[in-house]
Order: C-alpha cells, then sequence, then structure tokens
C-alpha cells in the first residue's frame, strides 16, 4: 500500500490526482479507467476539503492498494475532521429536471454508481472512505 498525506485544501487537489494517477499508471490501469478514479477521487477530496475540518484546515490521507483476485485498486481516504458517511445520504432522483432536484448529493452518487465498491468507516477517530474499482 502506497499512502501520501496532504493539507485538505483543495488547492492541493491537482497533487492528489498525480500522487494517484503515478500508482494507477505503474501498474497499468486503463485510461477510462485512470479517468473514471479520478472524477470519483476530486470528489471525495473535495469534499472533505470543504467540510470535513471547517472552517479549519486538516490532513487527508490518500491511500492507494492494489489486490491481484480479482486485479483491483483500492482508493482510501482517511481524515481526522466531523464524522460523516456520505453513503447514508439518499440518492437524488436524476429523473426529475435539475430545476426540480434538491441541491447536493449528485457528486457522491456519481462515485457510488462509476465504482464497483465505495465502503465507508468511522474508526479510531477517523473518517475511512474506500472507493474499489475493479481493473
Amino acid at each position: 500500500m502506497e499512502k501520501m498525506r496532504f493539507n485538505a485544501e483543495t488547492i492541493n487537489l491537482n497533487e492528489v490526482l498525480a500522487f494517484i494517477d503515478s500508482k494507477l499508471e505503474a501498474n497499468d490501469c486503463p485510461m477510462k479507467t485512470q479517468m473514471q478514479i479520478d472524477v470519483a477521487a476530486e470528489e471525495i477530496f473535495v469534499n472533505v476539503a470543504h467540510y470535513s475540518y471547517h472552517p479549519e484546515i486538516g490532513i487527508v490521507e490518500v491511500c492507494v492498494e492494489f489486490e491481484e483476485n480479482p486485479r483491483r485498486v483500492f482508493v482510501t481516504f482517511i481524515d481526522s475532521g466531523r464524522p460523516f458517511n456520505p453513503l447514508e445520504k439518499p440518492d437524488p432522483d436524476v429523473t426529475l429536471s435539475a430545476e426540480e432536484r434538491e441541491i447536493g448529493g449528485l457528486g457522491i452518487y456519481m462515485v457510488k454508481k462509476t465504482m464497483d465498491d465505495v465502503i465507508y468507516e468511522f474508526s479510531d477517530g477517523q473518517n475511512h472512505l474506500t472507493m474499489v474499482k475493479n481493473l
């Protein structure tokens, strides 16, 4: 498992994505899959940066781990901010027009739809959100 720590500020998003991408590229991740992971990782990181520690700035640890059988990648975001399980939020009604829909929730919905699994756990005072993508 490869880990890196970042200040939870949106200004660090490019560094977070560069770290994740370097691991994906080193493990021959298909470009389409890499793009899906990048979009989902951006959503998770930005949510942590905006809400987890607000108005303070905390640390996010990003972990990337690969498994061979079946071949898949686990990208985990760990923070010590407010406990929050985004998976408990009901999915937005995407059959409604943008004007009729409630604000928020579309990003997490997209993460759940593009990843093969998304797991949340609060333990030892930390939020752990893991995205799993089959390669």
